[in-house]
């Protein structure tokens, strides 16, 4: 999405320069220039502010999705460790028992 925000925003930008030369290059009077040159940068300026807005939508949608993502693959790490930690707490106690056992043969 960055390569489409600099694309508008280079159209933008290449908008405004060219309409602000072909204002200034225009025969007319200096007040009509000045209102010229306002409306166009108004015009500019809320284009980038819509343009602004539809890229912040965008990254909130993306960063929700990633958060959605790293909450499920965190149940998941903890539910394939809890499961982990069963297998090494059984292999243990199998491990103990046989211990035992040895310990009462030799104190037989």
């Amino acid at each position: 999405m960055s390569n489409n925000s600099n694309t508008i925003a280079a159209i933008l930008a290449g908008a405004a320069v060219g309409a602000a030369i072909g204002i200034l290059l225009a025969p007319d009077k200096g007040s009509n220039t000045r209102a010229k040159l306002k409306e166009g940068f108004d015009d500019a300026k809320g284009n980038l502010k819509d343009s602004l807005g539809a890229t912040s939508d965008v990254l909130r949608e993306k960063f929700a999705g990633a958060t959605q993502n790293l909450d499920g693959t965190l149940d998941e790490l903890l539910s394939n460790v809890s499961h982990k930690t069963e297998e090494v707490i059984t292999f243990l106690e199998s491990k103990l028992a046989d211990l035992k056992a040895q310990n009462a043969k030799l104190q037989k």
